[in-house]
């Protein structure tokens, strides 16, 4: 990632994020099947006030794969015994795949083969077709 844009902190209002807590699994013992310690985080993408037009587009795209039908990106956290520490981890990973989102694409610089690598690449397919060659069946000379 790119420096420059670590520096800029992305913080989603929590006014904005549905909170919703379950049992769920990990550790915990006994207290698995009493204390609902597992964190669901839903946030609205086109709701937020946060972000600009473009910037929402652009989670969309790279976060499509997170964002159910409704238009949420969903974060569950379930790893710790404590849903103070399992609601903090949601927080920190929502808040991570949205700054993720936000960094532009380095565009790929073009640079052409060097002449190791296509001497190499020529050597590379001599082998093959030596490989294959000898595959063949047998000419018969009559």
């Amino acid at each position: 990632m790119n420096p420059e844009n670590l520096e800029r902190k992305i913080l989603i209002p929590e006014a904005e994020i549905e909170e919703s807590f379950s049992r769920g699994g990990g550790p915990g013992g006994q207290n698995v099947n009493k204390v609902a310690t597992k964190v669901e985080l839903r946030w609205r993408v086109d709701a937020s006030t946060v972000f600009s037009d473009e910037e929402k587009a652009r989670i969309r795209e790279v976060l499509a794969n997170r964002i159910n039908k409704e238009g949420e990106l969903i974060v569950t956290a379930q790893r710790e015994r404590s849903q103070l520490k399992n609601r903090e981890i949601a927080y920190g990973r929502l808040n991570e795949l949205v700054a993720g989102a936000l960094v532009p694409e380095i565009e790929r610089i073009k640079t052409r083969p060097t002449a190791g690598s296509r001497e190499k690449r020529i050597e590379e397919k001599k082998v093959q077709s030596s490989i294959k060659r000898g595959r063949r069946k047998p000419e018969i000379e009559e």
